[in-house]
């Protein structure tokens, strides 16, 4: 008889999120920061945080947007090198990170090139929080941190800092899934489907879960 699948819970992951050069890594855009919190039950756990130099100069309204600047970089690690480390970092935990499509594709795009690869999976903590946040004026981090009452230093678009947000959002929403819905435990697969979930049936998943 088959083993059951042992689901993993929502409280132990690794929160990431990357400053890149542009929108996408199929025109040869690349990662510049990547910074990520683990969690485990709920519990900060452990940090990583670098800049890495692409190869190339970054563009002056990438510089003003993330605040990292071309001096910054010039002696900084190589790409390969920080994301050799950062896949060492995450192992096989379950990942979470805000506009998820855009870190996903970002971090395959990084290993492809180091040949490696990782064996979690991605939930989207932006699509979970248009479900249970309808009413919020949109999903941005910075909004949403401003909706909810996070306490926050003002720093947004460098990565350890939009990662640290992100981790007090993700952790919010399981407190208010437990306390207000009774879903307890709460499985990654569960907040995963949360955030595929249609807007009108939400309500619907929430009471039968």
């Amino acid at each position: 008889m088959p083993k059951a699948k042992i689901l993993k819970p929502a409280d132990t992951v690794v929160v990431l999120d990357f400053e890149t050069t542009g929108l996408s890594p199929n025109q040869g855009d690349r990662a510049i920061e990547i910074g990520a919190v683990r969690i485990e039950q709920g519990r900060v756990t452990d940090r990583f945080q670098e800049l890495m130099n692409p190869g190339f100069r970054i563009s002056g309204f990438i510089a003003d947007y993330t605040g990292i600047t071309n001096a910054q970089l010039r002696n900084a690690p190589p790409c390969e090198e920080v994301m050799d480390r950062f896949v060492d970092f995450i192992g096989d935990d379950n990942l979470v990170a805000h506009n998820a499509s855009f870190d996903a594709r970002f971090l395959d795009a990084e290993l492809q090139r180091l040949n490696r690869s990782h064996a979690g999976s991605f939930a989207c903590s932006m699509l979970i929080a248009r479900r249970l946040y309808q009413q919020a004026p949109n999903h941005k981090l910075g909004t949403l941190v401003e909706y909810k009452n996070i306490p926050t230093d003002g720093v947004f678009h460098r990565a350890l800092a939009d990662t640290e947000m992100t981790v007090k959002l993700w952790l919010l929403m399981l407190d208010e899934l437990q306390t207000e819905h009774g879903i307890d435990p709460i499985s990654f697969p569960f907040m995963q489907k949360l955030g595929r979930t249609a807007k009108g049936a939400v309500q619907r998943l929430l009471e039968t879960s």
